[in-house]
Order: structure tokens, then sequence, then C-alpha cells
């Protein structure tokens, strides 16, 4: 049987037979990953379930038992508007399995009925024997029986060095061969595979938004206060014995005026400008609440291989052994080398050479022979000066063994500071002398050191994670900039959850480990940034709240990133942080701007009622205070504003401390408004509502340009398009309420009066307004 009963491998060099091929694939399955995909109106459905619509759908309920089909239907209108603004933002989350099925979707040179034939990686099982070539991508994962191959793992495991494999070896699914040629016999496909197991954690991965949260932090304090209002209204209503009639309009009219209704349609708006933004500068958005974290992401988990290093193996040091020079060690390694084999190896010593502009041409290399795992070694003979030469270069202790002379202790130093090392030996005939080593490295890019600052002065936590020794990892981060502890796997997954706040460089590092580290980190608190180009990184960039693929990545790590660069190396998540902070600001006036709003407009109602026993506003004139206050005030996220220099959070608790008082001053003036109307101007009922109604939408928009800058508001200018959609808003608002459209007509004059009455209230309380945000730290 292929498969024995310990689950071994056991199938002789004629392969497996036609009938065991199906049968064991009915057993084990497709090698594919399984996709999985959300019906699309479930989705759609998702967006109708938070709080926000919870509140516009109870709202719609009122307005239809009380019979007024308009207002429910313009409730209605805002919320499909909203649902359907971020249905269109989805959809992505199922493109990492779908390019990982793909991936797997190669041709395999399979034995079947002792034939040799190519079929569909699909159809591959465990027990089958296949041939792997240099270019061949590895199907699944395979144990070699013979031949050698030079295997790339750097996209799977996270080790920038390719490794040599040999009869016996395990290489991996999604592998690359490099040089070489072996058969080998499949122990493990689809799901089971290295591969596949990363797979399984990209559809286990969850990104743990934060929008949501602060959204329903708002709508929480929000609601709990209209809840004591409505019962202090209510508590009044029997005290009078006002019928139910009464009550209930003015009930659905703050439940309708507390709903931050705009919130969510202005956070997608907002990120959606901002991902056009970044668009330009190379940078692709994928899944916008990655915008709304970018902001407050204060931890960078970076890979090191072909992210912060360039994935290519450079001679980085040379050791010269008396008499030999650095140049003889070059030359003669040179002279072991062949550019046809593609050994990275042997490409970055033929580099060295170039470079050095060394001339070879005097050596004629008579005999060639590439490295052999089982010796660990190349050679050349090579004729120079009418002398033979045998040149060999590879592994210290197989050198150290033909020459005869201890070399471990220079090579193992070199070793322990990351390197990977090579030994250089020549002579005449069979006498061999060491004539050096050879140290190489995959090197830091050009840009990474000052990424690395950067980040830094923004307030962000760089860390390095790579499959790569601690050795190399202590190195690399090193030469860039990371400084702070390093630790192993091993430690790592002994105490997850206190390494993951102490180390700064973790190596040898596997996709789980990638995976389980940001998770413990989003545990302590922290909002995570997660970089990588392979495979290995998918499970962890899906996970992290802002995942960035490199512009080398694979098309898995891409499809689960939320971010994707089309430039190279990193330099543009700096953009994207300072562009993200910047969206935040204008989020942040936003918000506050809602709160003040909100708090001054359910307590000017409810006082109103109280006072005066009738609504000093319609339910029409509400509706319609959404769109003259909520959604014209949308083009805040086109406005001008500067970024922090530490990573932005939410504090709501701050926001309504620093807005509770704001909105007291507010509620003062709207008062005073209401008091001139009734007993100065003594206008009429309908008329006081017209009044009321046009200073919450004029009040409404002075206390933007109030909150939108920290310091005095004439320190910075907004945008065109926030200008013009307010002065459009007001003229708009004042023609309706002069030629008594929706509402009786007022006549000009007061409308007049009143804007230059907002205008002396705002330059007023801004000298106040600095001293708050200082006080409650809102910047």
């Amino acid at each position: 049987m292929p498969i024995g009963s310990d689950g071994t491998v056991s199938s002789a060099l004629s392969g497996l037979t036609t009938q065991e091929a199906e049968r064991l694939l009915q057993q084990y399955g497709p090698n594919a990953v399984p996709e999985e995909r959300e019906h699309p109106l479930r989705t759609l459905g998702s967006q109708l379930w938070a709080p926000v619509p919870w509140m516009l759908e109870a709202a719609i309920l009122l307005e239809l038992l009380l019979h007024k089909s308009v207002e429910a239907a313009v409730i209605a209108a805002l919320l499909v508007f909203n649902a359907a603004l971020s249905f269109v933002q989805e959809g992505h989350a199922q493109r990492a399995l779908a390019l990982l099925r793909r991936r797997l979707a190669i041709q395999v040179r399979v034995r079947r009925d002792n034939v040799w034939q190519r079929l569909s990686s699909e159809s591959v099982v465990p027990g089958d024997w296949i041939h792997l070539r240099m270019g061949d991508m590895i199907p699944a994962d395979v144990r070699l029986s013979d031949g050698s191959i030079l295997v790339d793992h750097s996209a799977v495991t996270g080790e920038s060095m390719p490794v040599d494999a040999g009869p016996g070896a395990t290489a991996y699914a999604g592998g690359m061969v490099r040089r070489g040629e072996a058969t080998a016999i499949v122990t493990a496909t689809a799901g089971r595979t290295y591969f596949g197991k990363t797979a399984e954690l990209v559809k286990q991965a969850r990104t743990a938004g934060h929008l949501q949260q602060t959204i329903f932090t708002i709508v929480k304090y929000l609601v709990a206060f209209d809840v004591v209002l409505v019962g202090a209204v209510l508590g009044y209503a029997w005290w009078i014995s006002l019928g139910w009639s009464e009550v209930l309009p003015f009930c659905l009219m703050l439940l309708v005026a507390s709903v931050p209704v705009a919130l969510p349609a202005t956070f997608t708006l907002a990120s959606a400008l901002g991902t056009q933004e970044l668009a330009r500068r190379g940078v692709l958005v994928s899944r916008l609440s990655a915008i709304e974290e970018a902001a407050a992401m204060d931890t960078l988990a970076t890979d090191k291989t072909g992210t912060l290093t360039k994935n290519e193996l450079s001679l980085e040091k040379v050791a010269s052994i008396p008499p030999h020079t650095e140049a003889d060690v070059i030359r003669c390694a040179a002279l072991a080398s062949a550019e046809a084999t593609q050994d990275p190896i042997d490409l970055a010593i033929l580099a060295a050479v170039r470079m050095r502009s060394m001339d070879l041409a005097p050596f004629l290399v008579r005999k060639f022979v590439p490295f052999e795992p089982s010796t660990k070694r190349a050679e050349s003979l090579v004729e120079h000066g009418g002398e033979t030469l045998r040149v060999v270069k590879g592994a210290p202790g197989a050198v150290a063994a033909l020459t005869g002379e201890p070399l471990l202790a220079e090579a193992e130093r070199l070793a322990g500071e990351g390197y990977r090392v090579l030994a250089v030996a020549a002579g005449a005939g069979q006498s061999l002398a060491p004539v050096g080593f050879l140290a190489f490295l995959d090197p830091p890019r050009e840009d990474s050191g000052r990424l690395v600052h950067d980040l830094q002065n923004l307030g962000v936590r760089v860390l390095m994670v790579t499959g790569d020794g601690l050795a190399t990892a202590r190195t690399v981060a090193r030469q860039v900039g990371i400084t702070g502890e390093a630790c192993g796997a091993e430690q790592l997954r002994a105490g997850i959850d206190r390494l993951a706040t102490t180390c700064s460089v973790y190596a040898g590092i596997f996709p789980e480990d990638k995976y389980f580290l940001v998770q413990a980190l989003q545990r302590a608190g922290r909002i995570v940034g997660m970089t990588g180009d392979g495979v290995n990184d998918a499970p962890a960039l899906k996970q992290a709240e802002v995942g960035i693929a490199v512009s080398n990545a694979t098309d898995v790590a891409k499809a689960a990133a939320s971010v994707v660069l089309t430039n190279a190396g990193l330099g543009d998540v700096v953009s994207a942080i300072e562009t993200s902070r910047r969206i935040y600001q204008r989020m942040l006036t936003y918000t506050l701007n809602k709160i003040i709003k909100t708090l001054e407009i359910l307590l000017f109602l409810t006082l109103g009622v109280l006072f005066t026993g009738t609504l000093v506003v319609t339910p029409v004139l509400v509706v319609l205070l959404l769109f003259a206050n909520d959604f014209v005030t949308m083009s805040i996220a086109t406005d001008h504003v500067s970024f922090s220099r530490r990573p932005d959070r939410w504090h709501i608790r701050s926001l309504m401390l620093t807005a509770a008082p704001l909105a007291g001053f507010l509620l003062l003036f709207s008062l005073s408004v209401l008091f001139v109307g009734t007993n100065v101007l003594r206008l009429q009922d309908g008329q006081i509502q017209t009044l009321v109604f046009l200073t919450l939408v004029f009040s409404g928009q002075g206390t933007v340009y109030l909150v939108r800058e920290r310091d005095h508001f004439w320190r910075s200018s907004p945008s065109g398009w926030m200008l013009a959609s307010s002065l459009a808003d007001v003229a708009v608002v004042s023609v309706l309420a002069v030629w008594g459209i929706l509402m009786p007509a007022l006549p000009l004059r007061i409308v007049a009066g009143l804007s230059l009455a907002v205008a002396v209230y705002l330059f007023t309380v801004d000298f106040l307004k600095v001293r708050i945000f200082r006080a409650f730290r809102v910047t």
C-alpha cells in the first residue's frame, strides 16, 4: 500500500496505478486549497446589522407607526445609502484563498502506471512519485529519493538563503527549484502541507477592526443621554397629562436627532478620498478600514527577506589567509563558480568580480564540478602560466578536511555575526592550501535605515520578524537601526504574550509564529501593522489591522494584505501613515462637531418642550436638518489639515468631556435666540420653528470651523470644497426660509441678523475653545 498504517509513505518507484491514485484522491481530496465565498446578500445584510443601522431602523418603524411615510422613506434612503457605500468596499476577503488555490494549479511530472506523464497538481496524491527540475514550483510536500536540488523556500518559510536538498531531504509546497534535478515522493497535499497550513491560517485570520467599536461607543453615549431626556419628558408628560399622540413625535425627533447617521458614510468617504491620494503615490488600499487603523498604528512588524533586505545574496566580507590577499580569495572563488548554474552564491561572487573589475582572462578553466550537496563543495581545474591549479570552495568543514588546516574558528566567528560563510582553497595537484573565507548576507535595502528612523520619529515601534537565524537577524537589525532585545522562535513560543512587547527582533520564525505574534500584540492593546512579501506572510498580513504587501510580493501576500505598495521598498509606508493621520484629524473634527451638535439639539428640544409645552421644531425640519448639517459637513473629508507626530487613538470619553462645555455655550446661544424670537420679535409659532431650524443649521456649520482648528480658527484655511459646501448650505436654507418653502417664511432681515449673531458667538467662544482643547488634550 502507498500509505502505511502509521501514516508513512511506501510506494514503489514504478509509481501508483490509476486506480490507487483515484482511491487516494477520494481519501485525501484534491491538492488545492478549498475556496470559501460569502453570499453577496449576506455581506450586504451585515451592513444593516450594526448600532447606527439599528437606530435608523427603529426610527423608520416609529415613523410608520405614526403614519409619517415621507419621513420614513427619507430615513430609509439614508440607511440604504450608508449600507451601499460600505458594501461597495467589501469583497476582498476571499481573494487570498482564491490566489492560493490558483498558485497550486500547475503541471507536474508524475509517474503513474509505470509511465512518466504530466498531470495537474490538483490530481497529485500522497504516494505519487514526481520529478523536479530547475525552474519548477514544488506542488506538494515531498521527500527526495535521488538527485539533488537547490530549493528557494523564501516565499514559504521566510528563509533568505536557498537550501541544498539531497536524498532524504524534505522540500515544501510552494518552494522553487533554483538548480539541479531530483525525483521525490509526495508526503502531504493541500491543507496538510506546510503551504496549505499557511492557507488555513489565512482563512482563520480576522482583522480586529476598530471603526465599528468607535462608532458604537459614540452611539452608546448619545443613546444614554437620549434615554435620560426621553425619561424626563415622559415624566413631565405624565405629570401634566399629555397624550401619547403628542409625546411620541417628540421622542421620535430625539431619536432621529441623536443618530450619527452620516458618521459611517463620512468615515468611508474620507478613507476613499485618502485611498485616491495614496494611489497617486503608489500605495493601493484594498480595505478602507486600514486607513483608519494606520493612523493609530503603534507597532510595525516587518519581514526581513525581500522587505528590509534585497532578497539576493551579496558578498559582504572577505577574510584572507596570509600570504594571500582578499583579491586572491575572490579570484579563486570565482574560478570555482559558473553563471550557468544560477546558484545565488556563484552569482554574488561573480558580481563582486565585476564590481572590482578583476581580470580572469589569464585563467583557463579546464574542468568545473558544480556544488554537490554530498561533498558540500564545488571545484575547478584551472590552467595559469603553464601550471594546473585545483581550486575548491565550499562549507568550511569540508574544505578544512581537504587542506588539513584548522579553519573552523574563523568561520564560526563570521557565522556568529550572521553571515553565511564559505572557505576557499587552492593548490597544485592534490595539495591544497587555505586561501581565505567569503561571508555572504542578504543586504539591507538602501532606504531601510531611513525608513526605520522615520517610523520611529512618528512614534511607531519597528519589529523585525524573519525565518533566518538569530545571528543573521541581529546583524541586519543593527544595520537598519532596529534596537532592542532579540529572541528566537522557541523563546517566543514559550512566552509569547511577554516577549511580544519586549523583543524587537524575532528570528527562526515560522508562518504560524508570525500570525500568533500579531495576535499577541493585539491582545496587549497594540494596533499592529505587518509587512511582508511571501506566502508565509499571508496569515499575519490578514490578521494585522494594517497588512502591507511590498511591491515584489507574491499574489497571495497582496491579496491577504489591506495595503499594497507598488514602488520598491517600504518608503511609502511613511506616506500612508501621514495620510491616515490627516484623515483621523478630519474625522476628529466631524465627530467632535457631531457630538457637540447632538448634545445641544437634544437638550434644546427637551427644554423647549418643558418650557413652552410645544415642539420648537417640526419632525420634517429635524429630518431636513440631517441633510443640512450631517451630510453637508461630509465635506470635512476634503479639509486641509496636518498630521500628528504620535499614533492617533480615539478617546471618546475625552471627546464627550470636551464637547459638553462647548455644547453648553451653544445651548445658551440657541435658548437666547428662542427667547428673542418669542418675547422680543414676537414671532408666530410656525416662524419660531423656522427660526430655530435656521439657528441649528447656521450654528452647526459654524461649529465645524470652530473645532476644525485646535488653535484659533483663523490659524489655517479650510479646503475650497468644504467652504463652498457650507456657503451653499447656508444659502439654500436661507432661501427656503425667506420664501417659505417646507416651513413658514421669515423676513430677510431676521435671517441676516441671525447669521451675524452666530458669527459674533463663534468668534467669542473660540477663545474659550482653545483653553478647553488644551485642558482635555484634544490634538
